[in-house]
């Protein structure tokens, strides 16, 4: 499965790693999530997913995951001043903290086979690529490290269950250990995408400086030994830039216009213009 990702500086250093969101990715993957526990049962019983227990490890934590976004959902939609409306706002608060980093690595899930990687045509596209190789390469470093914290964690917030109001602490630490787990294997599948392995190096030898100026041609899409990457410089994206450079970096209006022609979260790149 093929992935667009778009990469610019949002404020000095700064600079904002995004997916372009896909909605019918998003609803073929939820179609395939067991709703009931009996369809679970099926599924993880099946013959094929028998063979796999990784598979079968994988099926469990969608279901889980897909039971956790209908809560939320639930949360939302309560009325305005409830005890449910209450730990709604007190997820956001929570959800705010969480580093824009870590949703994008998280978007990178094992079904991605290739990245095409769009970004300013002022940029160097092997800088580029450098940057994704560092911010998925400390991303494995940091997510495992926070994941075992975090199942450390999930034992001590259990005992909260005597208690009679919801386990706030618990059910955030799950989610937590969860969020980590997929930002931990994205940032493994992502550095795989974008590092060079020695029959890619062969494909690009004497052709790297070309590679990082060209439009995706089908093509080399189609070579079974091109790279499962591809730099797109793009020059709508860099006027976008430079209408709205400042002294503070882009300005949210022209963020809005840069995630509306790319089709980006625009709370998610916003993260990134604030964050350290």
């Amino acid at each position: 499965m093929k992935a667009r990702l778009v990469v610019f500086p949002i404020r000095g250093r700064n600079w904002c790693f995004s997916r372009s969101i896909e909605s019918s990715q998003s609803e073929a993957q939820s179609s395939n999530t067991p709703s009931t526990l009996k369809d679970l049962w099926k599924k993880i019983s099946s013959k094929s997913s028998h063979d796999s227990p990784a598979a079968n490890i994988e099926v469990v934590v969608d279901f889980a995951s897909d039971k956790m976004n209908k809560a939320w959902t639930s949360l939302e939609k309560a009325p305005a001043g409830s005890l449910k409306n209450r730990i709604h706002g007190l997820g956001l608060t929570l959800l705010s903290r969480v580093k824009p980093s870590e949703i994008f690595l998280k978007s990178i899930s094992k079904e991605v086979t290739r990245v095409d990687i769009t970004y300013p045509s002022s940029l160097n596209g092997q800088l580029v690529r450098r940057r994704l190789r560092h911010i998925a390469s400390r991303g494995a470093i940091i997510h495992k490290k926070y994941l075992y914290g975090s199942a450390t964690l999930l034992p001590l917030t259990s005992f909260f269950m005597v208690l009679p109001l919801p386990n706030i602490p618990f059910f955030w630490v799950l989610f937590r250990t969860y969020s980590h787990w997929r930002a931990l294997q994205g940032s493994e599948n992502l550095l795989r995408l974008v590092t060079n392995s020695s029959h890619q190096q062969k494909s690009d030898k004497g052709t790297t400086d070309k590679s990082t100026n060209v439009k995706d041609d089908p093509q080399r899409t189609n070579n079974c030994i091109s790279p499962p990457w591809v730099l797109l410089p793009s020059e709508d994206l860099q006027k976008l830039i430079q209408s709205g450079e400042s002294n503070d970096g882009l300005s949210e209006s022209t963020v809005s216009d840069i995630c509306q022609r790319f089709n980006l979260n625009t709370m998610d790149v916003i993260k990134y213009k604030h964050s350290l």
